[in-house]
């Protein structure tokens, strides 16, 4: 959850999981081949820390991280659940936003992020769903919860790191969804 978003925090439940289970899923989906290397078991570390206490089991775990490592944005935009995002007040405006935001090519840390929400809420006065879904949809891949804020915070720095297949930066997710909404 992003400070300063007015809804209820969800109760997070203690984590669970660690590098090693991340590390296995990622072996086990092909996202990862062999032994991880230190920057592989870094990001490994800081997926477990952020995600695991929104997992409720391994299987919710595993599907998070699919958000980071599989992202095809006409798939995303087929979707009914998505019109329905997409069909809101201001939607596309948000999305535009962030993506003339996200285009600088800085990387999306959480302090960035925090500003990228900061001068949304200040410049359309908008909160919530109408200001977070849209952004969820286009960077996670669904409209959801603030654990989608977290799989978006981890999007750049995998994006970095040399796994087995490539991770779509925060960045390259934006433009695709954008392009693929025309």
């Amino acid at each position: 959850m992003i400070p300063g978003e007015h809804s209820e925090a969800p109760i997070v439940a203690a984590n669970p999981f660690t590098a090693d289970d991340v590390v296995a899923i990622l072996r086990e989906r092909g996202w990862l081949a062999g032994e991880p290397w230190a920057e592989q078991r870094s990001w490994s570390e800081r997926a477990a820390s952020m995600l695991g206490g929104h997992a409720g089991d391994r299987a919710a775990l595993a599907e998070l991280l699919g958000l980071v490592f599989q992202y095809d944005a006409r798939g995303i935009i087929s979707k009914v659940e998505s019109h329905v995002v997409l069909s809101r007040y201001a939607a596309r405006e948000v999305l535009r936003r962030v993506a003339l935001l996200l285009l600088d090519g800085e990387a999306l840390t959480s302090e960035r992020f925090k500003e990228i929400v900061t001068a949304l809420k200040d410049g359309m006065e908008l909160r919530g769903r109408e200001l977070f879904h849209p952004i969820r949809l286009a960077l996670a891949g669904r409209a959801g919860e603030g654990e989608l804020d977290r799989v978006i915070l981890l999007l750049d720095e995998a994006a970095g790191v040399s796994f087995a297949v490539p991770v779509k930066s925060a960045r390259e997710r934006i433009v695709e969804f954008c392009s693929a909404l025309d």
